[in-house]
Parts: structure tokens; sequence; C-alpha cells
């Protein structure tokens, strides 16, 4: 796996790696519901330079990638931004992206191992456009404060920093200490939230300076144990967990926020109208609370029934610290996948009930089991 840019800073504070789509990132700092908790209720500080990253520049980049993804770009403004996803021909995902329009440059944010597919992807679409695609993980990094006090944190970061308001916003700064800095208003768990791209060679410095602010108020450092945690309990689909190149976007719930049908034309577009237009999808993610006697984790894969029936699958679980329960996210056949029907996990070991409980996006809430 392709070691982080801080490898020898974070192994220096205690912390275990794992390996995110041939990428490393730290997997906790030695305690992770320490770093859940950050997270929940105070401020967490994130290395997430494992994420790639790609800059569209050229004159026509707008145009470009407007035509390639399933939300509008042309109507972006500097410092502005928003959520899409890339899809085939036939409407399945290839990535979802955060796209952030900057003076000069589009910054396209998404899931780690994905940057060689999405380089071919655009270069494949690039034919007399002046646009050209280039990989800017290396000289940039991403470090994220996550969680309520996150706008507290940043503001004992740098004092001088201009801190995006809304959502999707985003801040160019020269600093004396860091070069340039782009923050991002970014709630990435559904609470608040900021990035922030920083040189390579800034990103220690950086990184020291976030943690000192965010444990003066009650946070600290959190890995990617702590994430997936607080991410599956929102319900939050992932690319590469959750969402994969066999899935339409609405399936994971993604058309309010990532799909614009009045956009016009781009690769894919034919089939999302159609599934608007004319039908529905077939399946759907959910968020699945387990019975509170479940011992057991159900495992990415595993089978879900109804009766007899196969009716889906698996793709995320955690124990939920705040639920005091196992939750999962999975796909469901539409026959079963209302808030409050009843179903069965297959594990190797058990059969365990489950309750519909969530949509994607909508946090599951503390309640009664099935």
């Amino acid at each position: 796996m392709t070691p982080l840019i801080l490898h020898q800073c974070h192994a220096a504070l205690g912390a275990s790696f794992v390996d995110i789509r041939g990428m490393e990132g730290v997997n906790t700092y030695g305690n992770p519901l320490a770093e859940y908790q950050r997270l929940k209720s105070t401020t967490a500080v994130l290395d997430l330079s494992f994420r790639g990253r790609l800059c569209l520049l050229g004159s026509d980049r707008k145009k470009f990638l407007h035509g390639q993804i399933t939300n509008r770009v042309m109507e972006l403004q500097e410092g502005q931004g928003c959520y899409a996803a890339l899809i085939s021909a036939k409407g399945r995902m290839q990535s979802d992206l955060h796209v952030h329009c900057l003076a000069d440059e589009l910054l396209l944010d998404f899931e780690p191992g994905l940057t060689t597919q999405l380089m071919e992807r655009l270069d494949k679409y690039i034919i007399a456009e002046d646009v050209q695609v280039v990989n800017v993980q290396e000289p940039y990094g991403l470090i994220s404060l996550q969680g309520p006090g996150a706008r507290t944190t940043l503001e004992k970061l740098s004092p001088s920093l201009r801190i995006p308001g809304a959502t999707y916003e985003s801040t160019r700064q020269l600093d004396p200490n860091w070069g340039e800095i782009y923050c991002v208003n970014l709630p990435r768990f559904g609470s608040a939230g900021f990035d922030l791209f920083a040189p390579a060679e800034a990103l220690e410095s950086l990184h020291a300076r976030a943690r000192e602010s965010a444990e003066s108020t009650g946070g600290g450092l959190a890995g990617w144990n702590a994430m997936e945690t607080v991410r599956i309990e929102a319900s939050i689909p992932r690319y590469g967990a959750d969402m994969d190149d066999t899935n339409l976007p609405p399936e994971a719930g993604l058309e309010s926020r990532a799909i614009h049908y009045a956009k016009g034309c781009y690769i894919g577009q034919e089939v999302m109208a159609r599934l608007r237009t004319y039908g529905q999808v077939a399946k759907a993610l959910r968020g699945l609370r387990l019975a509170p006697d479940a011992k057991v984790l159900p495992q990415k894969g595993d089978r879900i029934v109804w009766g007899d029936k196969e009716i889906g699958h698996v793709t995320s679980a955690t124990a939920s610290p705040t639920l005091r329960t196992n939750v999962v996210l999975a796909y469901l056949r539409r026959e079963r996948f209302k808030p409050g029907d009843t179903v069965t996990i297959r594990t190797p070991n058990q059969e365990i009930p489950a309750e519909v409980a969530t949509l994607p996006f909508e946090a599951f809430r503390p309640g009664p089991c099935p």
C-alpha cells in the first residue's frame, strides 16, 4: 500500500495503520472509543491524505466536467462546489465526487484507489477541449476537522483564516507558515466539518497545530475505525463499501444530493431520466438495527432473507456505542425496504432479526430494537 505523507508522524503518536483500497490510512491511535467520542461530541483531527485528488485545468474545464458528472458544474463560481456521481453510459457508478471550483482549476476529491481509473475515464472523453487532468495527490495533502466543535477548533488553528460559511464553500489563504491553503466547509459525518488542503511540505506543521487546537477544546486525533462507526451510524454510503460499479446512484439514495435532473446532457443522463420518469429501482440501500441479543457482527456480503426468500445483502456493519447494538447498511429489494419492515440476516453462525430503521444519509436514532 502507498504510505501516508505523515506516516512517521502518526507512528510517533501511537498510530496503527490500515490498507484502504491500496492506500495507507491511520486505523486508530490506540483508543477507538475515545476517537469516536471526539467525532460525536467535540472535534476530531483526521488525516484524509489517502483520498484521491485530481485537478482539471484549461479554459474548457467547467464545460467538460459538466458533461461528465450528474450534478451542475457550469453554474459554479469560484469558492463554490457540489457533490456528484461519475457514472457509465449505462448509469452505473464509477465514483462519487466532491467538486470544488477554485480560481483556475476544478478540484475533485474522491475515495482512494480510483485515481488511475478516473484519469483514464476523463481522458477518454477529451477530444478537442482545452482540458488537462492532473494528479495532485502527492503535492497536496488533506487534513480534516470533523465534529460539532470543528469551527471553534478552526478558529483557534488560524485566527486569520477566512472560514467558509455554507456547505461546499471554500476559501484560499496564503499563510506565511503553510503556504497556499484551501479551506472547505464539508461536514463528512452528518455534523460540522472543514477540510484543509495544504502543500505536502506544510502538512506536518499544520497537523500538529490542528491537534493542539482540537486538544485545547477537548478534542484530538481520530482514525479510520472511529470514522467508519460514525459514518455507518449516520447511514452515509461509501464508494467501495456500499456503492460500486454494479449500482445505480438512486439505489444508494444519491438523487437529492448528487443528481440534477434538469442540467442537460451528460454521460449516463438518459438512464437517470428514464428511472425518474418511468420506473423506480428494484433495490435500495437501507440502515438496519439488529436485535440487542445479537452477539455476532454481520460481515459484508451476508445474505438477508424474508421468510425463505433472499432479498438483499449487507454492505457495512458496526457496533454502535451510542445505540448499544449492532447496525448495518444493506441493500434490500423493494418489497421489504420500508422503515419498520422486519427481515433476517443470515451469518455463517447465526440468524439475526433486524428492522429497517433508516434511509441513506438519515442517522439512526435511539429506540427499541426488533
